[in-house]
Order: C-alpha cells, then sequence, then structure tokens
C-alpha cells in the first residue's frame, strides 16, 4: 500500500454533521495567524482565550495579535499546566475570571491548548451563565484528533476521570497542524495512541497506512501528520454524527483501550502517566481479552502492540492487581445495570461494545498485560 500524502499547506475542512449543532473542523498549517478563519464563528468582537502555562508562552501572543488586528477584544486566562488541575478549583478559577471581566453570552470562550484545556474551557462554556459560545484551538495531537471534536466536555474528581461534564459542542475547531513541531516526544506518542485507536476500531485502511508510515509520523513529516489529523476526525466525525451523546452504543466504541486506560489514570494519579499512554496499555489490554475469548489470534495482537512500540508507547500495564482495576473500573461511565461494558476487538477495525466478559478472560487479560 503506497503512502498516502496530503498537502501540508492546504488547509482541509471537515464537517460534524449534527443538524443545527453542527460545525467545521479546520486543519492546516499556519491557521493561528490566519484570524479570518476563527472570527468568522464569533458572535461578537469579544472573546476570552482559555490557555495554559505550557501553552500559552509558545501560543497565546500569536493568538491575541490576529484577533486583535482583525478587531477583536480579547481577554485572557491562563491556566496550571496538568492533568490534575482539570478539577473543580480550576473551573472556578475560570468563573472568576469571566465574570471579573464581564463577559456576556456571547462572549465566545477560545480553548487554547491540549485535552485538558479544551475539555476544561468546553465544560465552562457549557455551564457560565448557563451557556456561551466557544471554539476549539487544539494545538497537541491527541487534542486535535480526539478531543476537541464531538462536544464531550468534562472536569475529573479525585475518584475518576471525566465524572462531571456536559455534551455541549463547538462552534468550530481550528487545528493548526504547524503547533505539533513543539510538542515533546513524550506528548506526540501520547496522541498517535489515539491515532492508533481509530484504525483499529473502524478503519483497516487506516492502520495499514499507519504501519507504513508510522516513522513518518514519529519524525514530524508534515504531510504524514495532516492525513493523520484529518483521517481522524473524519472517522470520529462520522460516529459522533451517528450517536452524538452515546445512545446507540456507536459512540462508545470511541472508548476503545479506555476503560482499562482510566483505571490506570486514576489509580496511579492524574499526571503520573500521560493520557495517551494509558489508553496503549488499556488498548492491548482489550486485545487480550479478545485474544482470551478467541476473538482474535496472537499474531493480531503482536500487530498492535508492535505498532504501538514504534510509536514510542507504553503496551505493559502498570501491576495494581485485578482487584484494583477491577474496582476503579466499577466507577466508568459505561457501567449499566451494574455491569462493566468493554469495547473488544473481532479483528482490525472491528470493535464492537459488550458486557458479556468472564471474569477469567478478564483476570488473565489483565494479568498478561502487566
Amino acid at each position: 500500500m503506497a503512502p498516502i500524502v496530503a498537502q501540508s499547506t492546504t488547509m482541509q475542512t471537515v464537517h460534524v454533521a449534527l443538524a443545527e449543532r453542527s460545525y467545521p473542523i479546520y486543519i492546516g498549517e499556519g491557521l493561528l495567524e490566519n484570524a479570518a478563519v476563527l472570527v468568522q464563528h464569533l458572535p461578537q468582537k469579544r472573546a476570552a482565550i482559555v490557555s495554559d502555562t505550557t501553552v500559552a508562552p509558545l501560543y497565546l501572543d500569536t493568538l491575541v495579535k490576529a484577533l486583535t488586528a482583525a478587531g477583536i477584544s480579547v481577554t485572557s486566562v491562563v491556566l496550571p499546566s496538568g492533568e490534575q488541575y482539570k478539577d473543580w478549583r480550576t473551573l472556578n478559577t475560570v468563573f472568576e475570571a469571566l465574570l471579573d471581566q464581564h463577559c456576556e453570552r456571547k462572549t465566545a470562550l477560545i480553548a487554547l491548548g491540549g485535552g485538558v484545556i479544551g475539555d476544561l474551557t468546553g465544560f465552562a462554556a457549557a455551564t457560565y451563565l448557563r451557556g456561551v459560545p466557544f471554539v476549539q484551538v487544539p494545538t497537541t495531537l491527541l487534542a486535535q484528533v480526539d478531543s476537541s471534536v464531538g462536544g464531550k466536555t468534562a472536569v475529573n474528581l479525585p475518584r475518576g476521570k471525566n465524572l462531571v461534564g456536559a455534551f455541549y459542542q463547538p462552534l468550530a475547531v481550528i487545528a493548526d497542524t504547524a503547533t505539533l513541531k513543539t510538542l515533546p516526544p513524550r506528548e506526540l506518542s501520547a496522541g498517535l495512541a489515539e491515532v492508533i485507536k481509530y484504525g483499529l476500531m473502524r478503519d483497516t485502511t487506516f492502520f495499514e497506512w499507519l504501519e507504513e508510515n508510522m516513522e513518518a509520523l514519529v519524525a514530524l513529516d508534515a504531510n504524514a501528520l495532516a492525513y493523520a489529523v484529518q483521517r481522524s476526525c473524519e472517522n470520529k466525525a462520522a460516529v459522533v454524527a451517528a450517536d452524538e451523546r452515546e445512545e446507540s452504543g456507536q459512540r462508545a466504541l470511541l472508548n476503545l483501550g479506555h476503560t482499562f486506560g482510566h483505571a490506570i489514570e486514576s489509580t496511579l494519579g492524574y499526571g503520573s502517566w500521560l493520557h495517551g499512554e494509558a489508553v496503549a496499555a488499556g488498548m492491548v489490554i482489550a486485545a487480550r481479552v479478545s485474544q482470551q475469548m478467541a476473538l482474535i489470534d496472537e499474531a493480531t495482537v503482536q500487530r498492535i502492540v508492535q505498532l504501538l512500540e514504534r510509536a514510542r508507547l507504553p503496551t505493559k500495564a502498570p501491576a495494581l492487581g485485578f482487584e484494583r482495576y477491577l474496582g476503579a473500573m466499577g466507577l466508568d461511565k459505561k457501567v449499566e445495570g451494574g455491569k462493566i461494558h468493554f469495547i473488544l476487538l473481532r479483528a482490525i477495525g472491528d470493535a464492537f461494545l459488550t458486557a458479556d466478559v468472564p471474569r477469567s478472560a478478564l483476570a488473565a487479560a489483565i494479568n498478561s498485560s502487566s
């Protein structure tokens, strides 16, 4: 299969089709400087940018200058960086800043940063004054391909990840792929976990493309990254359009590896493992459960493991013990009727949701993956 190449200098647009809540995802280099792309989605000539101490020094001035030159009055809120700050206290900091600046119902919030900033800003937008508009400007690979798309917003509680939140769609997503050049290697790899997830859950051709192009992605090849972001967004947009609020079970498939991954994050403490790292280990456990249930074979598991390793991701989960994993997973949002629902694999590109997982298969998979 020949590598698929996207033109990194050309802006691509992916549409999330949700009737009156539909919105575009713009993908391309240099979009932070192109204020016109963002301004067209602002309901008034005023906006509040929410960022963090990692991203703000890199990109806040660029975005503020572009918006100011376009006639937009801008205020900004810079939060501490890290998953451990995606909580009620930090959310209240955003509310206080918005109130101090007399931000109104038509003052759009702009989330400039990774998944933590996107999730927290989106939840702030969903709840401040009972709902204000917001735009996602993701600056990490994980946020560009996953968390900025689909309208899931939330904060964490001490007992679990994303346990309080809302479905709240942005007006637009603006993914400037040039920001990926400043990502630390570990953050890039964390984003690649979510990219690999799309191929694994529903897109066999994309998985095969990733097998051929992983080294180019790790090396930050602009064309390879542009295509990976575009194809990932197309996959997520299709799933979200079919099941916006996780009512039919289709959208739950996007959580492949996440039930185990969230258990790792909450048990070890937020920030110990990056989200994508925990998801990578979680996808291996899911593959091992699938193997234990005779759905896939060892060769398929090894294909998955090898691709994750080439993306420089962990494929061994921390040895927390079966009971600790089970206790943490019992707080997962996919628990229904007291049963934990898992996303498993019939094949690469064919994921499904089930609660019928024998305890023995689950224990064997967790123990062999730790």
